[in-house]
């Protein structure tokens, strides 16, 4: 009997298979960050959100459990941004904006590797104040928080113009006031007092983003041949 699949519908079968697991980790990234994160600030004794940073997490006996927030959703994203750059070719953003969402995924997993100082009295027996002269590491590890923020950020207004252009408004509207809305929480001058706060509500918008995206890719590549 005769199979009526042909090798190369089979090989387009499987790479649209591969592609949607690839989207799908999207998905596992926007949710594994604050899941984490958010677990551990509601559960943690002496962690104040309106005090500590959610990456101050990865300080204290259960810092392992920061470390595997950061690290693999970077690593999710990465693969994130290989099934995107599949999905969005060939187009506006497909090159630029995808390479955005991996460095995102890096930065993360340097956010990991690199730990804050223990400060502000985290973890529990730090000192009460900052450290009058920031370590190699935390320096690291801010300018990594600050090129993932950045870079997703960055990759929404890119990806707003595409969704623009293709008639999408809500999405072109959406992807935009995400990233201005991560941006003026994050990256203008504000109070140092709310500091944590605001970049906790800041991650929160990017990472639902990134979840939002990754359905997104996904039901567009169910509708067409890669």
């Amino acid at each position: 009997m005769t199979s009526l699949t042909t090798a190369p519908d089979r090989a387009v079968s499987a790479r649209r298979r591969r592609t949607r697991y690839l989207l799908g980790c999207g998905t596992v990234a926007g949710i594994l960050f604050p899941a984490l994160s958010f677990g551990q600030a509601f559960t943690r004794p002496g962690f104040d959100l309106r005090r500590h940073a959610l990456s101050s997490l990865t300080l204290g006996d259960l810092g392992w459990l920061q470390f595997i927030a950061f690290v693999g959703t970077g690593l999710l994203a990465v693969a994130f941004a290989m099934g995107l750059r599949r999905a969005l070719r060939p187009g506006r953003a497909a090159t630029v904006g995808t390479l955005l969402v991996g460095l995102y995924g890096v930065a993360m997993v340097g956010g990991g590797v690199f730990v804050p100082d223990p400060a502000l009295g985290w973890p529990p027996g730090a000192p009460a104040g900052l450290p009058e002269q920031a370590s190699t590491g935390s320096i690291l590890h801010t300018v990594c928080g600050a090129a993932a923020f950045l870079s997703l950020i960055a990759a929404g207004l890119l990806l707003a113009r595409r969704f623009a252009g293709q008639g999408r408004r809500g999405w072109a509207v959406y992807s935009a006031a995400s990233g201005v809305v991560a941006f003026v929480l994050t990256a203008l001058p504000w109070s140092d007092e709310s500091a944590s706060f605001r970049f906790a509500v800041g991650a929160v918008i990017i990472s639902g983003w990134l979840v939002a995206l990754s359905w997104r890719a996904r039901e567009e590549v169910a509708s067409r041949q890669l």
